[in-house]
């Protein structure tokens, strides 16, 4: 069982135990040493180190603490800053379940003797009786659904892993949590990255010595400069505020040019796009899909979801059509694709629609 230290996991341990698992506690000390004094109460901090090995006592379960800061600096932290660094918006938390939850819990449970990996997410799991694949489906609670960040799973991971919570709502997990006395019945949960704590994305990657400040031109959808930046770094697809411009009109961020180190923008209406590609993708119901598939699909985590045509291709990238066009389509963010309550899969939105 991964115990990140939060409400979620510790109920959802508790609820194994109540099925007859024998359950064995898990975290992954993931922090990096400078991120410790930033992120005291945070899913990488000691404190929930603390908390999740409590929990584990009061369960009268093993608990065991892996150091895998170099694997997540290398798989999470570097990935984020490449990300910038190449015009694109990374989505940190869909690349630490995919290399780290569901990759470093699988081997460790390898070695304990373990089948299953278990942990808090707000999804579900079911097998295809037709076919005899694993499915992934949106957890009950429409809040809390977390199936978006769990796009990238394979059948192999699908198979072992367990998402108690999937039918839970969270009002029902807190007091699954009060009933068997846990500490972290009524702790607060983090909206932030755990290694940005404060949200400050440009700020962090200074600090970590992962980005330098460097001088390129902010110009206007014609090539026109307009002014200058400190670098791509600090900007994303669809940002208002920061550009530090004169115009009669809000102006928004339209591109990010890596390679001339250009920040492109333009007006609300320049946001709208209906067609984009989405590579690196990865098929749960099936092992190859369908040359044309409806779905529901969503562009960020609290999207709702737009209607649209998909048009996969053999080389992994998935040409999408909306019915109607949407603003700020964000290069490197995660797309998924959903047929009501079923994940067909996703993949990171390319730069261009080609």
């Amino acid at each position: 069982m991964g115990m990140s230290g939060g409400v979620d996991s510790s109920s959802a341990a508790a609820l194994l135990i109540e099925q007859g698992y024998d359950v064995i506690g898990i975290t992954l000390k993931v922090w990096p040493q400078d991120c410790v004094s930033r992120a005291e109460d945070k899913c990488c901090g000691p404190q929930a180190v603390m908390d999740a090995r409590a929990v584990c006592h009061n369960l009268g379960i093993p608990y065991y603490l892996i150091d895998e800061s170099d694997e997540f600096q290398k798989q999470v932290i570097q990935y984020f800053a490449d990300e910038y660094k190449a015009g694109r918006t990374p989505n940190p938390c869909v690349m630490c379940n995919d290399r780290l939850k569901f990759g470093t819990l699988l081997s460790r449970a390898d070695k304990l003797g373990a089948y299953y990996i278990a942990t808090g997410h707000y999804a579900r799991i079911a097998e295809d009786e037709e076919t005899g694949r694993m499915n992934l489906l949106k957890g009950r609670d429409p809040r809390k659904d977390q199936s978006y960040f769990l796009f990238t799973l394979k059948q192999e991971q699908l198979r072992r892993s367990l998402m108690p919570l999937g039918n839970k709502v969270k009002t029902e997990t807190r007091e699954i949590a009060r009933h068997c006395g846990l500490k972290t019945a009524d702790k607060e949960e983090s909206q932030e990255i755990c290694f940005v704590p404060d949200n400050d994305y440009g700020g962090f990657l200074q600090k970590a010595g992962l980005v330098e400040k460097h001088r390129g031109d902010i110009v206007d959808k014609y090539g026109k400069v307009l002014g200058s930046h400190d670098g791509i770094e600090f900007f994303t697809v669809g940002q208002r505020k920061g550009l530090r411009l004169t115009s009669p009109t809000p102006l928004y961020v339209l591109e990010l040019d890596a390679a001339a180190n250009r920040v492109i923008v333009g007006g609300k209406e320049d946001l709208e796009r209906q067609e984009f590609t989405v590579e690196r993708c990865n098929w749960i119901p099936w092992e190859t899909p369908p040359d044309v598939v409806r779905a529901n699909i969503k562009v960020r985590y609290n999207h709702g979801g737009s209607p649209g045509t998909l048009y996969p291709r053999p080389d992994g990238v998935t040409r999408v059509v909306l019915d109607e066009p949407h603003p700020a389509i964000t290069p490197g963010q995660a797309c998924v694709f959903y047929q009501d309550d079923l994940v067909l899969g996703g993949g990171w939105i390319g730069r261009h629609s080609s």
